[in-house]
């Protein structure tokens, strides 16, 4: 006698309007390294990211610039991607940091999305628990981020994992005009008296 396959494991998501319970399959992604080809994907995803930001028109990066950060000869940047039948849902985007404090190395989370169809299967959780992950396998100190303060779904997520906010620190950025005008001064250093 053959058995029958199980079929894979459904969430109930709510009733149907027949009465009936309504069911969707939750897809679980393959969570991997970025590769060359995942380029054109993940700048789609950052526009997507930015549209989602309320920064439409922000994004600069060409896929160039992303291939040569990612792939190039001495790769700062990293990227992991979620996968899920080979369609890539999501990413994390990140480099190292270092703790002056701590001695040690820690992972700058720059960018955390996954696509509004996908959200809610764990693939945003897989890809923050792979970075955790990396960062304890070689002894880092931490994982960080900052996240935009009214975006109040990711908050919560973040929370859920454990994560708090460093309420304490302020973050500054010196750009365009101003870290043009600023790097464009000399540099001279006074002795006190």
């Amino acid at each position: 006698m053959r058995r029958r396959r199980r079929a894979p494991p459904r969430r109930a998501e709510g009733r149907s309007g027949g009465g009936g319970p309504s069911f969707r399959v939750v897809a679980v992604s393959r969570i991997r390294a970025a590769r060359p080809e995942d380029v054109p994907t993940i700048l789609q995803l950052i526009h997507d990211l930015a549209t989602y930001e309320h920064e439409p028109d922000a994004v600069r990066t060409t896929a160039e610039q992303l291939r040569d950060a990612l792939f190039g000869e001495a790769p700062s940047v990293f990227a992991h991607v979620a996968d899920v039948d080979g369609d890539v849902v999501g990413f994390a985007l990140w480099f190292r940091s270092f703790s002056t404090w701590e001695g040690v190395h820690g992972i700058y989370l720059e960018d955390l999305y996954v696509r509004p169809d996908a959200r809610g299967a764990g693939h945003g959780k897989a890809l923050l628990r792979t970075l955790a992950q990396h960062a304890t396998e070689r002894g880092y100190a931490r994982v960080e981020w900052s996240v935009l303060t009214w975006n109040t779904p990711s908050i919560e997520f973040y929370r859920s994992l454990g994560a708090r906010p460093q309420e304490e620190w302020s973050t500054f950025r010196l750009t365009g005009d101003a870290l043009a005008a600023f790097g464009a001064r000399g540099i001279t250093a006074q002795s006190g008296a």
